[in-house]
């Protein structure tokens, strides 16, 4: 069903042509996936389960990343079916100019430990680097929902830790120095997002993993996550004309039920939240961090205080000690300056314009729904190193997108249930 114009692209060619490796290898993108989700939890099993100190568990996580990029490069060895250069086109081209820039950073960074700061940055180059190396031995789309699938279930898993661990003082999921709530709340609701694309892709069961996150998300009853949440499923649920009426009153009213059964300790939460004060979990102390970062960035304004510089370096606020800015434009001003703004505007328009030459129908409807819950999720929180919308997740679906917009005389309703063609060159090219 694609367009004669697809099969001329650089990135396409029958599927026959496509390298048996993928289907040897094909647990190799599953187990990657599951990784990516679970290292949230490795620290706290590290401590609580094996009694050893957090400096072992978080050294344990990147023992794996390495692992698994040489497990990675190992399976790769070989002629390629697609040319790097190929990939590096779009938003791939911003994640790796985000990348390179903030690596070079490291010559100025302020951070407390210059070699912790160096084996992060190359755990953050090595996700990106995993990623290009499946997709250059692989079909982007296989390749992803393996990927997607290990992620869900990398994500129930440790979702599951966190129901049975005893609630925080302030009735959130989570562990008070390991696992926080925002961690566990942005995990579910980026799994779910997951989970709902597998949907769409026939795979109907996914739903039932969906409902478990959505609940856990709810339950970790982390704020600016939920709200992101419930804007970017609002956004899906009123532009997506794939599904019925009927359904969209179904699932409408399901998440009524949910919220229902959670009002006492929705209830008793907002109790504790509005008697906390100027915390840093409540609306004024996250104005307290806003107004620090502000002034310091201030100080460096062009190229920031660089890459880990937050950690140890910046005071507490009372008992709080932030890892981050709160916010992700103010987190990329303080570290990387006014190149960190050029930087992740660069990215996201990119990822933007290029969902934009989606045709019409749920596919476009969903990433878009996507963006939204990032862009709303990074006015009040953020990750230490990446971004919310992950680097290699941005690498991941670069080259799908690319696929969709082939196709734009595609019945809208069709997309959700065609197979897009495999990554890989036209055999007159040559190879890498």
């Amino acid at each position: 069903m694609f367009t004669r114009s697809a099969s001329r692209l650089p990135w396409f060619a029958p599927a026959e042509r496509v390298s048996a490796t993928a289907a040897v290898s094909g647990l190799l993108p599953g187990a990657i996936g599951f990784y990516f989700s679970f290292r949230v939890a490795i620290v706290l099993l590290t401590v609580r389960l094996f009694l050893q100190d957090a400096q072992t568990g978080v050294a344990a996580g990147l023992v794996c990343n390495y692992l698994l990029l040489v497990v990675v490069s190992f399976v790769s060895l070989g002629p390629p079916v697609c040319r790097v250069r190929s990939m590096v086109r779009g938003p791939v081209w911003w994640v790796l100019a985000f990348l390179g820039f903030s690596g070079i950073s490291l010559l100025w960074s302020s951070t407390a430990s210059l070699a912790a700061a160096a084996a992060f940055w190359c755990a953050m180059g090595a996700d990106v680097a995993i990623l290009v190396l499946l997709l250059r031995n692989g079909s982007a789309d296989e390749t992803g929902q393996a990927l997607m699938r290990g992620f869900i279930w990398g994500t129930c898993a440790f979702a599951a830790i966190a129901w049975l661990l005893p609630a925080q003082s302030d009735l959130r999921l989570g562990d008070e120095e390991l696992l926080g709530p925002n961690q566990i709340g942005y995990s579910c609701a980026f799994a779910c997002f997951l989970a709902q694309y597998l949907m769409s892709r026939r795979g109907r069961l996914w739903g039932f993993p969906a409902a478990f996150l959505a609940i856990t998300l709810l339950r970790s009853l982390s704020k600016t996550t939920i709200v992101a949440f419930i804007a970017a499923e609002a956004f899906i649920l009123l532009r997506d004309r794939s599904m019925t009426r009927t359904r969209k009153l179904v699932l409408l009213g399901l998440a009524l039920v949910i919220l229902f059964a959670f009002q006492g300790l929705i209830a008793s939460y907002y109790t504790v939240y509005t008697n906390a004060g100027s915390q840093a979990e409540t609306l004024t102390g996250r104005l307290g961090i806003w107004a620090y970062f502000v002034t310091e960035a201030a100080q460096k304004p062009w190229i920031g205080h660089g890459f880990h510089s937050v950690w140890k370096v910046v005071p507490p606020f009372g008992p709080f000690e932030a890892r981050h800015a709160h916010n992700e434009l103010l987190q990329q001003f303080y570290a990387y300056g006014a190149a960190g703004i050029i930087l992740v505007a660069g990215l996201y328009t990119s990822v933007f314009l290029q969902i934009r030459r989606l045709p019409r129908g749920p596919v476009k409807t969903f990433f878009h729904g996507l963006l939204i819950f990032v862009l709303v999720r990074g006015l009040a929180d953020t990750e230490p190193f990446d971004l919310s919308l992950p680097l290699w997740f941005v690498c991941l679906i670069a080259p799908v997108l690319m696929q969709w917009a082939a196709q734009p005389h595609e019945r809208p309703w069709a997309l959700a249930t065609t197979t897009p063609m495999p990554l890989v060159p036209l055999a007159e090219e040559p190879l890498l």
